[in-house]
């Protein structure tokens, strides 16, 4: 009985400080899309990796060519020749994939040039999110963009004007 009565007064508590706790959502994509110097680092993004694309693409047409001249060559070549032409392309070949993993690899430059351009701007929006969490005695501020599991959120409790307040741009 008295465990009963017990476990029935934490259950009270428990239920009573659930509903004490604030939250609040932030909408990521609309707060980076209303900052100016984020567009612009994806731009730079975009033409870097256009840049380095069309690199990689014309050192596989590179390849593709040697290749294809190896074949139509090949019954005039002798054994020899046949054998540096293949090291040749395998060697062209190995450079194309060599190129590609050094600009779009794990950590290559494209990861290496996003990090130095979007790691500011998204550090900025962490401190400002926090500092309005903060401020408004928040527990914890959703994503309401990454999160595909919220169906509906009341748009009182979106606090993303706020947050892009703090950063210095009103909308």
């Amino acid at each position: 009985m008295k465990k009963t009565i017990f476990a029935l007064i934490l259950a009270v508590i428990g239920v009573g400080s659930m509903s004490a706790q604030k939250f609040a959502l932030v909408d990521m994509d609309y707060i980076l899309r209303n900052i100016p110097s984020y567009e612009m680092a994806n731009e730079q993004l975009s033409q870097v990796s256009q840049k380095w694309e069309k690199e990689v693409n014309e050192l596989s047409k590179e390849a593709e060519t040697m290749y294809k001249n190896y074949q139509a060559e090949m019954v005039f070549l002798s054994d020899d020749q046949k054998k540096k032409k293949e090291e040749e392309i395998v060697l062209k070949e190995k450079e194309v994939t060599e190129t590609r993993y050094k600009y779009f690899g794990p950590e290559g430059e494209l990861y290496k040039k996003r990090q130095s351009l979007m790691k500011p701007i998204q550090d900025d929006v962490y401190n400002a999110v926090k500092a309005v969490a903060e401020e408004r005695g928040y527990q914890v501020i959703f994503d309401r963009a990454s999160s595909q599991s919220i169906v509906f959120a009341s748009p009182k409790i979106d606090v993303s004007n706020e947050v892009l307040a703090k950063l210095g741009y009103s909308n």
